[in-house]
């Protein structure tokens, strides 16, 4: 998801959402060579096979882990599940791999707000950026339309809503069902990004990551015209 526009002035927004646009863009260069390299198909296919006894012997564990990693990294803007990604797709396919990455993101929203709300202030400037949850929390607010915090689950990191809403007292079945329905296109879209390196496809690995940019970058425009008209919450 993609950089926040700050709520005062949009000026500075926009080039840090080109910035991290920027550098998603160098990580699926990267991650395309990858995908083209025998070098590193080999090195996965044998990391691979190590790990499919262990997951066959526990398949109901491996996926309460690979959910609970998936949470992690929807906590904690430096943790990301995305290495687990092959291992799951070579145990339980893409369709099953896609919905437990999705619970994953879901419970880790879900804690986010809850933390926000149960613990406040103090304790969540430790876990997340203090300047962007400073900048979000002067535009969203308990009565931010649907939509609104809707493109905000789209465009943002995705540890920042649940921590702003949480802080918001923002109503919880309302933010469920924007989690749900920001996370699930994102959920599918990483897992056929991941399936694309096994599958050494490069021009559908480099098709949809760069579709995925430019669909957070349009939720970030929308996002930013959005919040620039409405006046900061009180």
């Amino acid at each position: 998801m993609n950089a926040s526009p700050p709520p005062q002035d949009g000026r500075h927004g926009l080039p840090a959402a080109w910035g991290r646009a920027f550098v998603l863009a160098l990580l699926l260069a990267g991650l395309a060579l990858l995908a083209s390299s025998e070098a590193f198909q080999s090195l996965l296919r044998r990391g691979l096979d190590a790990a499919a006894p262990v997951i066959s012997a526990h398949p109901f564990w491996g996926a309460v882990l690979f959910v609970l990693l998936s949470a992690l990294s929807a906590l904690l803007a430096f943790f990301s599940s995305a290495l687990l990604l092959p291992v799951a797709l070579q145990a339980w396919g893409k369709a099953v791999c896609a919905l437990l990455l999705w619970a994953g993101w879901m419970l880790g929203g879900a804690c986010a707000y809850g933390m926000a709300r149960a613990w406040g202030r103090p304790v969540i400037r430790r876990l997340t950026s203090a300047s962007l949850l400073a900048r979000y929390e002067e535009r969203i607010s308990r009565r931010t339309p649907f939509g609104v915090v809707l493109l905000f689950q789209l465009a943002v990191p995705s540890e920042i809503p649940g921590y702003v809403l949480g802080l918001a007292r923002y109503g919880l079945r309302r933010y469920l069902a924007v989690l749900a329905l920001a996370e699930l296109p994102y959920a599918v879209g990483t897992v056929y990004l991941g399936a694309s390196v096994l599958e050494q496809r490069t021009s559908v690995l480099l098709g949809l990551g760069a579709a995925g940019i430019l669909a957070g970058l349009w939720a970030f425009h929308l996002l930013r015209k959005r919040l620039g008209a409405r006046p900061p919450s009180g």
